[in-house]
Parts: C-alpha cells; structure tokens; sequence
C-alpha cells in the first residue's frame, strides 16, 4: 500500500525511536520456574498454560501451530507489571489434542472457560495470528469480560490470505509435516530464507520460525488437531470468516493493531482494512517485520504494548450498552465496503 494511501494516525517503523535491546530467556530458563507450563482439567481435556506475574490481566493467545512458548519474546517483561496469562490453545502445546471442536468460536469458548476456572473475571486479550481471530471473538462473545483488545498479524480481517495457508489447509498436507522437522530441510530453509532475506522478501524473514512451528509437531495427533484447526478458518479461496462485518462494535474500545510490513502470511493490507473498519483503533506497523512482530523487535513490541495499555482506560460493557450498539447496527457506508 502507498504511503499517501496510509491513515493519519498509522506509525511506521521509521517514524519511531530506537528501543534498547530485550534480553531474552533462553528455552530452558523460560520453561522452569514462575514461566513454567501449568494444566488444568476442564471438561474432561487437559488445558495447559502459563501463568505469572501481578496486577491487570494480559490474556496472549498464540497462533496456528504454535504455542505458549512463542510469548517467551515478551512475557517475563510484561510479568513485572501484569498478571498474564498464556494459554496452549487445544490442539496445540501441552494441551490435549482430541478430535473436537477447533473453531474460532470454539477457541473463545475455552478463553472464557480458562480464566473462569483460573477466578480472572476481565483481561486485555493480545492475540497473534489465529490468537487474533480468538481474541475478536473472545470479546465479541463476552463483552463483559475483556477491557481492551490488540490484535497482532492477526487473522480472520479479509477473506485473502497468501498460497502458504491456503496450501496448509488442502488434503494430505499432514504427511508432509514430519518433513519440515528434518535436518537437512531445517538446514535448507535457514539458507532459502537467507537469500529471500536478502531480496527483502518477508517470507525470507519468517521461513526459519514457519518451519519451527509447523515441524515441531511431535506425532500424527498433534498434526491432524492443526490441520482440523486449519480447515475451521481456512478453505482454498481463503479465509473462511471476517471479523469486518462486527467491526463497529469495538467504536468504544480501546483497540492496538501490530503488523509487520513484510507480512507474506498475512499481508499488512489486512491491518489497514481493520483499522479503517475499527473507529479509533491504533496502528503500527514494523517496517523491517514480517508475521512475527514481537519476536523481530520485541523492544519495540513492548514500549508500543507498554504504551497503549498505559494511555487507555479499560472498556466497560453493561448489557444495556451492548443491546444499544447491536440495535443500532453497522454504519451503512461500512457495510457496503465489506
């Protein structure tokens, strides 16, 4: 997208100052003690997550394939000030991975289910990738229960998605994840994306963290709960669902968009429609990012978070309020750009 096409109020990467440097735990360190993987057994499924920290509540829901673990950029920073919790959505992690229900819907569902068993009444849902999607619906679900929404690189915007995803979701495409854990193709893919770094292409960028995600699937069950997870929000034509048409809802949210500019999974573009279509929502994007913002800069993925959470004041929903907001429906002019 040009810049002269950009919203006023979109802060590029260029335009920021520099961060010093995180110092981040290393895997080991991040999986013992306070960070440590925890579980509880609800409705009969184990539901692993981590917990840490004091003060308001940060909910981080990860992405397709991933983790917890994904958070270890960000969380023992974000501890110091915050109570936050990192879920491993069903299907992923340490959580159990029956054949059930892997939707959007369902997956609000889980977050709703999770922090009532763990007594945390309201959070601020953080959500990566498919954790975005998540973290929509989690407060168009339960508006009573979330205080500000940021969604990073997230899905579920616009029905287009890039050839990757789409060839993730098409049949038979499990047998060939063991494929992506071996050597040789880990080696490969770290010299691939050197030279597609080198273009500048965003793929380049994020090929290494892709192959981690969708190779360190442990066993056939693991694999067939992502691609069941794949398949609720993902078909050959693209995205199944958009959160464009409820968009209007969030008017009096406080809302945070992150997005890296080199986004080849989910493109930049997408974080400009949802912020047109989310009034007063914010935007930054990472210039020199691609889908994982908070793991290329997570300096400045933290001032930004730091930032927002410090200048917004948490979102009260009565029923009253929301029964307002849904009779007077989505702006005429929004619904007929959807």
């Amino acid at each position: 997208m040009p810049p002269s096409s950009q919203p006023a109020d979109a802060m590029a990467g260029g335009d920021a100052p520099a961060d010093p440097a995180v110092e981040v735990m290393d895997e080991a360190e991040f999986d013992s003690g306070e960070f440590a993987v925890r579980s509880r057994i609800i409705h009969g499924y184990k539901r692993a997550y981590r917990m840490a920290g004091s003060g308001p509540a940060l909910l981080l829901i990860h992405g397709i394939g991933d983790s917890s673990a994904t958070w270890r950029t960000v969380l023992p920073d974000l501890a110091r000030d915050y109570t936050v919790i990192a879920p491993d959505l069903l299907g992923h992690g340490a959580s159990a991975k029956p054949r059930g229900d892997y939707s959007v819907a369902g997956y609000a569902n889980a977050m709703r289910d999770l922090l009532t068993v763990l007594d945390v009444d309201r959070v601020t849902v953080v959500g990566h990738s498919l954790g975005g999607g998540v973290a929509a619906q989690f407060a168009y679900e339960y508006p009573d229960r979330f205080e500000r929404l940021v969604l990073v690189s997230t899905g579920g915007v616009s029905r287009t998605v890039s050839p990757l995803l789409r060839l993730a979701a098409a049949p038979g495409v499990d047998l060939m994840m063991p494929v992506l854990s071996a050597g040789p193709m880990r080696a490969g893919g770290r010299a691939v994306g050197e030279v597609l770094r080198f273009f500048g292409s965003g793929l380049g960028i994020d090929l290494e963290e892709i192959l981690r995600v969708f190779g360190s699937l442990p066993d056939a069950e693991s694999r067939q709960a992502i691609v069941r997870t794949l398949r609720a929000s993902i078909d050959w034509h693209g995205q199944v669902i958009t959160m464009l048409d409820r968009a209007y809802l969030v008017k009096d949210v406080p809302t945070l968009l992150i997005w890296g500019s080199k986004d080849a999974i989910i493109p930049v573009g997408h974080g400009y429609d949802a912020h047109r279509a989310m009034p007063g929502s914010r935007l930054e994007v990472f210039e020199d990012a691609a889908h994982f913002p908070h793991h290329t800069d997570p300096a400045r993925f933290l001032r930004v978070l730091r930032d927002f959470l410090t200048t917004t004041d948490p979102v009260d929903y009565t029923p009253e309020k929301w029964r307002d907001i849904l009779r007077a429906g989505r702006p005429e002019a929004e619904a007929a750009a959807i």
